[in-house]
């Protein structure tokens, strides 16, 4: 699947998508859920196989299964979304493989349609959504035909709800207070802001939060009619996600980076993204770094590694 994302090409802004689909019932009526996932997280897409239980686990954990040697543990989307879904749906399931947060987990969809590219700048934060669904399992909606909307999940959410992020309590110990300055820090995935911030005050930064890359950038740009040609020695560094809505994180880092006012200022992807390519597209837009959000160890140091060689250059 990864190979569709090939021919994206840095700060083109664009992104694709597994389009699958979520049924449910509701008042007697069976209604159809439009939802996407990026293609550089999914792996491949199978029939539901046989699965093993596991007990004390949440409902929403249909069990685990055996993958060429690999035990992955299979998280039904309806039942993790509260939906209440058709039974006769669920007979033809199809489970989408993903690789993320360096996790491999499966996820049980109704249906897989399509493969979708859709320019960020299409994509409008989860405040759009409507009641309907819960927003905080939302990162993002878009339009598609026939006006139908597209939803985009925050499965990173699912990742902490599994108790699968663990910090690490030596690193943090070691890099406690141990810098100053501002961070700025982008993410559409309020869970993700709320770790990684509570991680980067503990190492004694001031943050500033961006849910986007064009909200990042009128930040930059507000810094910088305050702070002026001294933003640099102000701002230690810019720590952003890839994907975000309306502006995603390769175009903001090749904007900031083609920007005199701004270049100097060290860039740290950090991205539930783990293949390979991705972090290859992010050294070529410019980032001093690319780090796999939730490992703790190489967080801290990567983060340290980054910003003192940025303190000695300035």
């Amino acid at each position: 699947m990864k190979g569709h994302a090939d021919i994206l090409k840095v700060g083109s802004n664009e992104m694709e998508l597994v389009d699958f689909r979520i049924f449910k019932r509701e008042d007697g009526e069976i209604y159809e859920g439009i939802y996407g996932i990026n293609v550089a997280k999914v792996r491949e897409i199978i029939r539901l196989p046989m699965l093993t239980e596991l007990p004390a686990t949440p409902s929403f954990i249909e069990g685990i299964f055996d993958l060429r040697g690999v035990v992955i543990p299979i998280i039904n989307l309806a039942k993790w979304m509260g939906i209440d879904a058709p039974e006769e749906m669920t007979r033809n399931a199809r489970v989408i493989i993903t690789e993320f947060n360096n996790i491999l987990i499966g996820f049980v969809v109704h249906e897989a349609k399509r493969i979708r590219r859709i320019n960020w700048k299409d994509i409008e934060p989860a405040s759009f959504v409507d009641g309907s669904v819960d927003g905080s399992k939302i990162t993002g909606m878009t339009r598609i035909e026939d006006d139908n909307v597209l939803l985009i999940l925050d499965l990173e959410s699912v990742v902490q709800e599994l108790g699968l992020y663990q910090p690490s309590n030596t690193r943090l110990v070691e890099n406690k207070n141990r810098f100053n300055g501002l961070v700025l820090l982008l993410d559409d995935s309020s869970t993700a802001r709320r770790i990684i911030k509570d991680a980067l005050t503990q190492m004694g930064f001031s943050v500033l939060e961006a849910s986007d890359g064009i909200k990042g950038f009128e930040i930059l740009e507000e810094l910088y009619e305050v702070h002026g040609s001294e933003l640099s020695s102000k701002l230690r560094l810019i720590a952003s996600d890839i994907e975000m809505p309306r502006m995603d994180g390769f175009h903001f880092a090749a904007k900031v980076k083609e920007d005199p006012r701004f270049k100097m200022i060290p860039i740290v992807f950090n991205s539930s993204i783990s293949d390979h390519f991705s972090q290859s597209r992010g050294k070529e837009a410019g980032a001093e770094a690319y780090l796999v959000k939730f490992d703790g160890s190489i967080f801290f140091d990567e983060i340290a590694r980054v910003v003192q060689a940025h303190m000695s250059e300035g």
